[in-house]
């Protein structure tokens, strides 16, 4: 299988996280104006199946390193399979209440709030299961994102106390989201083997479990969607029949959704040999600038902001990349 060998080569796969996680997005705002986000749902989550299943047998297939997708499939153990599953569970759930948060909130609201709060839990709680990198440095670049955080809610909440059509609804969902979402990771890091050169028996290799994890996300999906499709967030509910009558482009933009967000984690999965599950998690994080600067600039969600709201985001984004910065330098 393709192997990381080097730590800046871990770090450029983070960055390809962070544009991939922070892009995504995107495709569910250019299906919004024709489809519901719920329909939309279906597609991004068999996209994620998909793409996970071409990675597996292209690079997680080549190569000496590792062991191939098949062999490692037929020698895993119930207890790791059961923990990449039980990671697909935990984040098909705070995924669905993020892409609630941006339908109703938009991209430059959820990804800062929901994504940021996942991103301090997750290093946190990855560093503690795997303490790879400078504990100060990690604990200086958290803080910094914490306060970029509360720089976008406040934001946020500006808008709606100068009478512009917010919703709180929105941004507790971000919250919901995030919390849940800081503690996925950890549970596909412990299904695989550490070093990825030697493989263990029973573990995973990182191809194999984010198979395994998709297939968690498409398992939990039949009963969480099927649940959000008859009692939704906003709105009326929406029917399977619907999803039918949905137009080529309206399942392409879902799959191609999902299959970004997959590129995104799997290389953020094979970088973590290297830079550690919390350094690389943290990093794939940062895909909340990306994110933000798609819905200020692109989308153009602050358009009606009071004035001095700008330089309130202007400075979230430099709290943003400089802790970002030292997760970097954390690993070095």
């Amino acid at each position: 299988m393709f192997i990381i060998e080097n730590y800046p080569a871990a770090v450029a796969c983070c960055v390809i996280t962070m544009f991939c996680w922070g892009s995504w997005a995107n495709t569910q705002k250019l299906a919004a104006s024709t489809w519901r986000f719920e329909l939309f749902y279906w597609d991004y989550v068999l996209g994620i199946l998909l793409f996970s299943l071409i990675l597996a047998f292209t690079l997680g297939s080549i190569g000496a390193g590792g062991r191939s997708f098949l062999a490692d499939i037929g020698q895993a153990d119930g207890k790791n399979i059961g923990s990449a599953i039980i990671g697909g569970v935990i984040f098909n759930a705070a995924n669905i209440l993020l892409v609630a948060a941006i339908a109703i909130a938009g991209m430059a609201v959820a990804f800062p709030v929901g994504i940021g709060l996942a991103l301090v839990i997750g290093v946190v709680v990855n560093y503690l299961a795997d303490p790879k990198g400078s504990e100060g440095m990690l604990t200086g670049g958290v803080v910094l994102i914490v306060v970029a955080i509360l720089l976008n809610a406040y934001a946020y909440r500006r808008m709606q106390s100068a009478g512009k059509q917010t919703s709180t609804k929105g941004l507790l969902l971000a919250v919901f989201a995030g919390i849940l979402m800081g503690f996925f990771y950890k549970y596909v890091a412990a299904s695989m083997f550490t070093n990825f050169d030697v493989p263990e028996p029973g573990k995973l290799s990182p191809y194999t479990a984010v198979v395994i994890f998709s297939v968690g996300i498409l398992l939990s999906n039949l009963a969480l969607n099927t649940i959000l499709m008859k009692r939704p967030f906003v709105g009326t509910p929406v029917s399977f029949s619907s999803y039918f009558k949905g137009g080529f482009k309206n399942h392409i933009t879902g799959i191609l959704g999902g299959s970004v967000w997959c590129l995104g984690m799997s290389f953020s999965i094979i970088a973590s040999g290297k830079a550690g599950p919390a350094i690389s998690y943290g990093l794939g994080q940062g895909a909340t600038v990306i994110a933000a600067l798609w819905g200020i600039f692109i989308w153009k969600e602050f358009k009606r902001a009071p004035k001095g709201t700008n330089g309130i985001l202007n400075l979230m984004l430099l709290f943003y990349v400089v802790g970002l910065g030292l997760l970097v330098y954390a690993g070095m």
